[in-house]
């Protein structure tokens, strides 16, 4: 198996070594450059070496990587020019995924796995808002009820509102005002489809990270130009991700190829109006997630949209033209030419402005993760399909998918909104002693590490599809607290 992939054709063949693409990438330029093609050839030729893929499909046209490509003029004379000898056309194994499960299998989590600070960023709160809702979230753990989709969470806010004078001497004040901000966030948020991404089962991160019988990596495709039209939820949806993958997986050291590489498309959206501390700890997840295995590409128009902290551990890089229109794109240019290796034989600044559609100035990094010294590259053709895919194709993909029926069916256990319900009825009858009772909720367990690449799985009926997910939720009130998806321990989060 060759250790390393073909991206193109500079003064020689440019090459992706396999083992430095955990040490992530940037994909950038202006629209209509190539920064897509470039994208699906990446993720096909990693495919084909076995490492799955996850990417975002913001325009609606990656799932053609799941058809062979057909022979037009254009490719031909790159395919000549690049001088590939063994070219031939190929589709990849496809998986898709869609939070509103309309294009491919579902995708969700729970309210609890969120957390109150990625959550509190999904809603749009402010800094007194997300510590009301981090004193719910307590709340709801030291009593053992589960937060499991909204409406769980829409109870506790009200049962919390209702009796706020009796929490605050355990945990200190709760505004009611701020408790109703959260509540209108939550209808904003329902009315924009967000209700669908919460609740069981939940996504099991095995699902993204295996092969086909073939030894082909998966290539997880999120359908997500519908999801764009609410881009809060769309960057802290990936940004979940991300901290999951880095909460589960073991360490992997020094590895041959990535268990998983991440494609961040419209990566602006993650750092639009981020706060500070947040920033910060985007930072240390790309930092640290990368000696477990997963490689990240961050993918967008103008070098600038990264900050410079997350910019600098991004050691592959992929520039398509930029054009120098104002002062900003000015900057963008000179920017963009810093962060390259310096090449003698070319002016990088002026050169970023002169490319052409599928040239792309590129360094990457060598054997000993030293960036290479920067080269005007010919960006190679997919093998596969250069668009979208007919509705019917997709719909086949999908009910063929070993994936099939694991999640489009819904789960809806006894959680806060059952117990609290249940609560307010008997309250009608006898005056209660307390605010809480024991309910004998089942509580969260601590997540195990999880597997890495692996032959093709068959599909778990229903049955152990409720298993998994309620052993995911079961478990100790310990084990809640370390579970829950806030980047783990990064985000400072309440460990007990």
């Amino acid at each position: 198996m060759p250790d390393s992939i073909l991206l193109g054709k500079g003064e020689a063949h440019v090459k992706l070594l396999l083992r430095m693409a955990n040490r992530h990438g940037l994909i950038a330029g202006a629209t209509g450059t190539g920064k897509t093609v470039a994208l699906q050839v990446i993720a096909e030729k990693l495919s084909q070496n076995g490492v799955p893929v996850f990417l975002a499909d913001v325009k609606g046209d990656l799932a053609g990587i799941s058809q062979p490509g057909v022979e037009k003029p254009k490719i031909t004379e790159r395919i000549g020019q690049i001088g590939i000898a063994d070219f031939q056309f190929a589709g990849s194994p496809v998986a898709l995924w869609d939070l509103f499960g309309e294009q491919g299998h579902p995708i969700r989590t729970t309210i609890s796995d969120m957390g109150p600070l990625l959550l509190g960023r999904l809603l749009d709160l402010n800094e007194t808002q997300t510590g009301v809702l981090n004193l719910v979230f307590r709340i709801a753990d030291d009593n053992a009820l589960l937060l499991l989709d909204l409406k769980d969470l829409q109870e506790m806010l009200k049962f919390v509102g209702e009796n706020a004078k009796q929490f605050t001497t355990d945990y200190g004040n709760i505004s009611a005002a701020s408790v109703g901000a959260i509540q209108r966030s939550l209808l904003t948020l329902e009315e924009q489809g967000g209700d669908k991404f919460f609740g069981e089962p939940a996504l099991d991160l095995d699902d993204l990270i295996h092969t086909d019988s073939m030894g082909r990596g998966i290539v997880n495709i999120l359908a997500s130009d519908r999801i764009m039209m609410s881009p809060r939820i769309y960057a802290t949806f990936l940004l979940w991700l991300l901290a999951e993958l880095f909460e589960q997986l073991p360490e992997a050291g020094d590895i041959d190829k990535p268990k998983l590489v991440f494609f961040f498309d419209e990566a602006h959206l993650l750092f639009n109006e981020a706060p500070k501390a947040l920033l910060e700890k985007i930072e240390q997840v790309v930092r640290l997630i990368r000696s477990k295995g997963v490689g990240v590409f961050f993918v967008t128009q103008n070098p600038l949209d990264i900050p410079d902290s997350v910019l600098a551990q991004l050691g592959n890089r992929v520039q398509f033209a930029l054009r120098a229109f104002t002062p900003r794109d000015q900057k963008a240019v000179r920017a963009a030419a810093t962060t390259f290796r310096s090449n003698p034989k070319l002016d990088i600044e002026k050169t970023i402005t002169e490319l052409g559609i599928g040239e792309a100035l590129v360094s990457l990094l060598d054997e000993k993760g030293a960036p290479t010294i920067t080269d005007r590259t010919l960006i190679a053709p997919p093998q596969s399909q250069l668009g979208p895919i007919l509705p019917q194709q997709r719909n086949e993909l999908i009910r063929t998918s070993t994936l099939m029926g694991r999640y489009e069916k819904t789960i809806d256990r006894e959680s806060a909104y059952e117990l609290l319900k249940a609560k307010a009825q008997r309250a009608t009858t006898a005056s209660p002693q307390v605010v809480f009772e024991d309910y004998g909720a089942p509580q969260r367990a601590t997540k195990q590490p999880r597997t890495t690449s692996r032959p093709t799985r068959q599909p778990e009926s229903m049955a152990e599809s409720i298993a998994k997910s309620t052993l995911r939720a079961a478990g100790s009130q310990l084990g809640r607290s370390l579970i829950r998806g806030v980047l783990g321990s990064l985000l400072g989060g309440r460990r007990r």
